[in-house]
């Protein structure tokens, strides 16, 4: 299973399209800022199972602000990271809110800024910004059916 992951769009779509379609995902998911943002996909994508939650910037949204989703037999916290901290690259309480909903996998975007890594059993993943900023980026995560877990960072051109 390979799910393709998005953040902080700020209204510009047109590069997570496109990178949508090259990939043809099996799941797609918009971490926040500019939620709404996430009806290109549903739109282009009816198909494809689409989890989204809000960002600091989605204001009156009707998205959760985090959401637990199961990606084959892997169990992803997903949220935009600004509720948890993440602002100055302290993942921690992230983390921590994963392991204790029984997640291997923490997605979050809110730094504009692409990171993974793996702390205390948890994979965690900041596809980076696919909006603004200087280096535009996503990420792809896919999935083993033995529970495995590979997660790759993209970088708009």
């Amino acid at each position: 299973m390979i799910a393709a992951v998005f953040s902080d769009t700020h209204t510009s779509v047109s590069r997570m399209l496109e990178a949508a379609r090259a990939c043809r995902p099996d799941v797609l998911i918009h971490l926040g800022d500019h939620a709404r943002d996430a009806e290109a996909l549903r739109r282009e994508f009816p198909d494809t199972p689409l989890y989204v939650v809000a960002g600091n910037c989605d204001f009156a949204a009707q998205e959760p602000l985090v959401d637990i989703v199961q990606l084959g037999p892997v169990k992803a916290l997903i949220c935009h990271g600004h509720t948890y901290g993440v602002d100055y690259g302290d993942v921690s309480r992230l983390v921590y809110a994963a392991q204790e909903r029984g997640c291997q996998l923490a997605l979050y975007g809110h730094t504009h800024c692409a990171d993974r890594q793996e702390i205390g059993g948890v994979q965690v993943l900041n596809p980076g910004t696919a909006g603004k900023g200087r280096r535009l980026s996503w990420a792809t995560v896919q999935v083993f059916p033995n529970g495995g877990i590979a997660c790759e960072i993209h970088e708009f051109d």
